[in-house]
């Protein structure tokens, strides 16, 4: 039977020449089809830039449907589509200044990971004996940065003590 190429973008195999495939790769449903899936990975941004310029497809408007449907120069976006998208781009872009402010303003969790390690390797070498310094630095230690309360499921490590410390139970009985 022969080796066959199968294209991932047209979802069809034919037998592997340099004729087919050359054919197949210049072809029209080929190109399509590969636009089709790298536009599936725009970024909101792009797509509403685009969609603003596009004039409103009338076809589509009229039937809800149009024959070139995605290969389509005019837009198929509704009113309503084109604002949601805009508020959703808004809105991603008021959430990552957000964040970009509490980094700034905070100190970074790489910086407080590399101070909580370097007290724990120095409280390890020291042994028990605390000093005033060291009750500064646990005080230091709590002021947690708040980009870490927004992670879901965060380790119990890293979450501040409840006020008047760990509660911790002797049991008396082995068994």
């Amino acid at each position: 039977m022969g080796k066959r190429y199968y294209c991932d973008y047209c979802d069809r195999s034919f037998q592997d020449n340099m004729h087919n495939r050359k054919k197949h790769l210049n072809g029209v449903q080929h190109h399509r089809a590969k636009k089709t899936w790298f536009d599936q990975f725009r970024d909101s941004a792009a797509i509403l830039h685009d969609e603003q310029i596009k004039k409103p497809c009338r076809k589509f408007l009229q039937k809800g449907i149009c024959d070139f449907s995605p290969n389509c120069r005019f837009s198929h976006m509704s009113e309503e589509e084109l604002f949601n998208l805009k508020r959703r781009l808004e809105e991603q872009r008021q959430h990552k200044e957000d964040s970009e402010h509490r980094m700034i303003s905070g100190r970074s969790i790489e910086e407080w990971l590399s101070k909580r390690e370097k007290k724990k390797a120095a409280l390890g070498s020291k042994g028990d004996l605390k000093t005033k310094e060291d009750n500064e630095e646990d005080e230091a230690e709590r002021d947690i940065p708040q980009q870490l309360f927004s992670i879901p499921d965060l380790s119990p490590s890293l979450l501040p003590p409840p006020p008047g410390g760990w509660r911790v139970s002797i049991s008396t009985e082995w068994g």
